[in-house]
């Protein structure tokens, strides 16, 4: 299972308050693929950066260089983590983000996978051993 995306929105995640509002505030439409001419395809949220950065791989088409992209890509974790500057760069995010709307614990997180693990386990071995077991209750 990845989760990285989700855990950069907890309360512990290390990284600047308008990442994980940026998180929270995202659909699965607002990620954007970037670098596929260049053999190293990543998923990235989309801000003013990742537009200039997909206009220069249009133009560029098969000619792209990473040097070409250089100012979208290179050393922009920091200014976006740290300092918040949403706009600074592409930066890994995962179509998983429209699918988190909050910023819980950690704690509060892996209680809420574990809870929603054993019911689809509980529901699945339900099904197996037939249809008259009464089936477990979903947790909200």
């Amino acid at each position: 299972m990845n989760m990285g995306t989700r855990f950069i929105a907890t309360k512990e995640a290390p990284v600047h308050e308008n990442v994980k509002k940026a998180i929270v505030a995202a659909t699965e439409l607002d990620t954007r693929l970037v670098m596929r001419a260049l053999r190293n395809t990543e998923r990235v949220l989309k801000n003013a950066s990742v537009d200039r950065l997909l206009q220069i791989e249009r133009e560029r088409g098969p000619s792209l260089q990473i040097a070409d992209i250089h100012d979208q890509v290179a050393g922009v974790y920091p200014r976006i983590m740290i300092d918040g500057d949403m706009d600074a760069g592409a930066w890994s995010c995962g179509m998983v983000v429209g699918l988190i709307h909050d910023i819980p614990s950690v704690k509060e997180l892996i209680d809420r996978i574990m809870v929603e693990a054993e019911r689809l386990i509980g529901n699945h071995l339900l099904g197996l051993l037939g249809s008259d077991q009464t089936p477990a209750k979903k947790v909200a």
